[in-house]
């Protein structure tokens, strides 16, 4: 898909290098995390095709197995969430299930002439594709599955679709080769209420921390403290988008992505604002 290869060049580049080599070099295990999770799907789809393909492997190739996959038709590649492949006699409707587990381990017991890939969401009441959590994809299914995650058969890939890392058992995570995926929405990502704030903050000193923290906690306590937080993200994301091929600044601006996301969290735990805004400015400001 060549939007995909404008929007994301280095993961796009990273993937085809690995699907191309004569080895595949390709983990077996793949967690993407950010807030477009629609995105992260149509990478996952895009990833399953390149490595299905028998046609002239390229974004445009007419293959059978391209076709169906384009189609989110291809047998081998699987959509598992709540709702999505669940054995004919489980009722579970808001979780991956156990039953779920035990039908995925005993599929890969067959072979396959396909590379199979499964990947793992959710989806809300419309049907569309949304992010893993602790709720709809918990430890005991998550758990029932990590050795077939750690010794998976040959030609199986899985993915974990979710907005942040925390959101999926660590076991799973320790498994998975990480990937984060920043959004690319034409859509209205303001933050005109911390842009004075945050003007410059990459360039401030330990000692101005102080400074920076009382202009948030300002905003957090004039507006709602997860508006100020998302407005925070927002232009972080803008910050990342502009220097996506600067890779220092880019592993910096996305753990103040994660900062940020983790400081929401916590507001929604009713911790106390002032402690959270500190907490995250000695994060952001180092």
């Amino acid at each position: 898909m060549r939007y995909l290869d404008e929007k994301y060049p280095f993961l796009m580049k990273y993937f085809n290098s690995g699907v191309t080599s004569q080895d595949r070099q390709i983990s077996h295990c793949i967690l993407f995390y950010g807030s477009d999770i629609q995105a992260q799907y149509e990478l996952a789809l895009e990833i399953a095709r390149m490595l299905n393909c028998t046609g002239d492997h390229t974004e445009t190739c007419r293959c059978l197995n391209c076709k169906w996959i384009r189609e989110n038709n291809h047998p081998a590649v699987m959509t598992i969430s709540k709702v999505d492949n669940k054995p004919s006699n489980d009722t579970s409707k808001t979780v991956i299930s156990i039953d779920q587990a035990r039908m995925i381990k005993n599929d890969l017991l067959i072979t396959s002439d396909y590379h199979r890939v499964l990947i793992f969401c959710d989806r809300d009441k419309e049907g569309n594709i949304q992010g893993l959590n602790q709720l709809n994809f918990q430890a005991d299914a998550a758990n029932a599955l990590l050795k077939t995650f750690e010794e998976p058969p040959s030609n199986t890939t899985f993915f974990f679709l979710t907005k942040d890392k925390s959101d999926v058992i660590n076991t799973v995570v320790s498994r998975a080769q990480c990937f984060y995926v920043p959004s690319m929405k034409d859509e209205d990502r303001d933050f005109s209420l911390v842009k004075d704030a945050m003007e410059g903050y990459l360039e401030l000193e330990r000692n101005e921390v102080l400074d920076f923290n009382d202009k948030i906690l300002a905003l957090a306590k004039e507006y709602e403290p997860e508006t100020v937080f998302t407005q925070m993200q927002n232009y972080t994301e803008a910050l990342l988008k502009s220097n996506l091929d600067n890779l220092p600044m880019k592993v910096k601006l996305i753990s103040d992505i994660k900062a940020v996301e983790a400081a929401k969290k916590e507001i929604r735990l009713n911790m106390n604002i002032q402690t959270v805004v500190e907490t995250l400015g000695f994060k952001l400001i180092l």
